[in-house]
């Protein structure tokens, strides 16, 4: 235990090593940030924008993953991969910069 007069640590990490954002995001979840999305979109058109690339690159590996192994195009697999993974590698992002009051994230309660 530290006593709480002692000095911060100047090597700790700000955001804790098991993060509690890096799990699969649900439909239900991607439903509650689609209609944060169209409440906000005058506020935050950036934000907005980028979810709908997230989720268009999302689709595209879903739907890709099968003419690639039809095909047996190789190459496109480590693509697709990062399209499926891609909403939930933004929230880890975007859940990182958040902790480490880079920027603020209003939907992350969203998806906790």
């Amino acid at each position: 235990m530290s006593d709480p007069s002692d000095p911060p640590d100047p090597f700790a990490c700000p955001v804790p090593a098991r993060q509690p954002h890096w799990h699969h995001i649900t439909l239900a979840q991607l439903q509650r940030v689609k209609g944060w999305r169209e409440a906000q979109r005058a506020e935050h058109p950036v934000e907005c924008q980028l979810w709908e690339a997230v989720l268009t690159v999302w689709l595209m590996g879903w739907m890709g993953w099968l003419p690639a192994y039809t095909f047996e195009a190789v190459w496109a697999y480590p693509m697709c991969l990062l399209g499926i993974l891609a909403p939930r590698l933004y929230v880890y992002a975007r859940a990182r910069a958040h902790a480490a009051q880079r920027l603020r994230c209003d939907w992350l309660d969203l998806v906790a």
